[in-house]
C-alpha cells in the first residue's frame, strides 16, 4: 500500500515511518526537510513540503496515496494563530485532497480535558480541551468531520513516550538522571501513556484496516501507573533511585497529580490491536535511548 505520513520526520513520525517500512507499505514521508535518518528505511520516499502555514500544494504531495497518516502539527508552545493555521486549516487543506484515501489524523486525548475523574476517558466522552493546543486538535477534528465522504480515522492518544521523546518527559528523566528531589511522594492517582512504538503499531493497523474509518481510537500502554511509580520506574532504568519528598498534591499542576485515565478496549476490539510493549519495557527502551544520547 501506498502511504503518505505528514510529519514523517517528528518523533512520531519517525517511529510510524519505520514501522510502515518494516510492514512493507510503499511510504512518502512528507517532511518539512529531508532527513538522514529517515533516507536509511526501505520503501520510504522522502518529499520536502516546507512550512505547513505556507504549503498549498496537497493534491499533488498526497496524489496516488491509498491512506495518509496526519501527524503533522504545531505543538502546545504555539501562539494560537500559529495553532489555528498549521493544527486546523492545514489539516483540513490535507482533508480535502486526500480523495478516497483513507485519512488517519492524530489528535490528543486532552481534548477530553485535563482530569479523568472517576471515570476513564474514552471514545464516547464529551470534548471539554482545556488548553489551546488541545482546543486546536478539537477544532480540527470537527473541521475534518464535516469534509464531504472523507474517510477519517481519528487516534487520540495521552502523553506519548519513547527514544527521542521531549519536553516535559525529557526533563523529568533528565531531573531523575541527576538525583534531583521531586515533590511528588504524596500523589495517588492512575495516568495512561503510550510508547511510541505502540502507537506506531496502532497507526498501522487503522491503516492496514479500512473498516476503521469512521471510527476514534484512544489506543495506551495498557495498564495505568501514578506519577510517583512512574518515577521510581524511570529511576530503575536509568540505575539511579527516585528521590521523592512529601508535597501536598492539590498545590501541583494536574500534569502532575491529577488522574488522566483512559479505556482503550475499543481499539483492541475492532482493530486486534494489542501493544507490544508494556510501559515498563517502554521505559526501559527510553532510558536507554537518554543514557545513550
Amino acid at each position: 500500500m501506498i502511504v503518505a505520513v505528514t510529519g514523517a520526520n517528528g518523533f512520531i513520525g519517525r517511529e510510524v515511518c519505520r514501522q510502515l517500512s518494516a510492514a512493507g507499505h510503499v511510504t512518502r514521508a512528507l517532511v518539512r526537510a529531508p532527513s538522514a535518518e529517515l533516507g536509511t528505511l526501505a520503501g520510504v520516499n522522502q518529499c520536502a513540503i516546507g512550512d505547513l502555514e505556507r504549503f498549498a500544494d496537497w493534491p499533488d504531495a498526497l496524489r496516488g496515496a491509498e491512506a495518509i497518516v496526519h501527524l503533522a502539527g504545531h505543538a502546545r508552545s504555539r501562539a494560537a494563530a500559529s495553532l489555528l493555521e498549521v493544527n486546523v486549516n492545514a489539516s483540513v487543506r490535507a482533508g480535502r485532497a486526500a480523495g478516497d484515501a483513507h485519512f488517519i489524523f492524530i489528535s490528543t486525548a486532552k481534548v477530553h480535558g485535563e482530569v479523568s475523574g472517576e471515570r476513564p476517558f474514552d471514545e464516547m466522552s464529551a470534548l471539554r480541551p482545556g488548553e489551546r493546543y488541545a482546543a486546536s486538535k478539537a477544532k480540527a477534528e470537527e473541521a475534518l468531520r464535516a469534509i464531504p465522504r472523507l474517510r477519517l480515522t481519528v487516534l487520540r492518544p495521552p502523553l506519548v513516550y519513547g527514544p527521542g521523546v521531549r519536553a516535559n518527559f525529557l526533563a523529568l528523566l533528565a531531573a531523575i538522571a541527576r538525583g534531583v528531589p521531586l515533590p511528588l511522594a504524596r500523589i495517588r492517582n492512575r495516568r495512561s501513556l503510550i510508547y511510541v512504538g505502540n502507537l506506531a503499531q496502532a497507526v498501522r493497523h487503522c491503516v492496514e484496516r479500512p473498516q476503521s474509518a469512521g471510527r476514534t481510537y484512544l489506543p495506551t500502554d495498557g495498564a495505568t501507573t501514578s506519577t510517583p511509580e512512574l518515577c521510581r520506574t524511570i529511576g530503575r532504568a536509568l540505575g539511579r533511585r527516585a528521590r521523592l519528598f512529601p508535597f501536598p498534591p492539590a498545590l501541583l499542576p494536574n500534569a502532575l497529580a491529577a488522574s488522566f485515565e483512559i479505556d482503550d478496549a475499543a481499539a483492541h476490539r475492532e482493530l486486534g490491536w494489542r501493544p507490544s510493549l508494556t510501559t515498563e519495557d517502554g521505559l526501559r527502551a527510553t532510558a536507554a535511548w537518554y543514557r545513550g544520547r
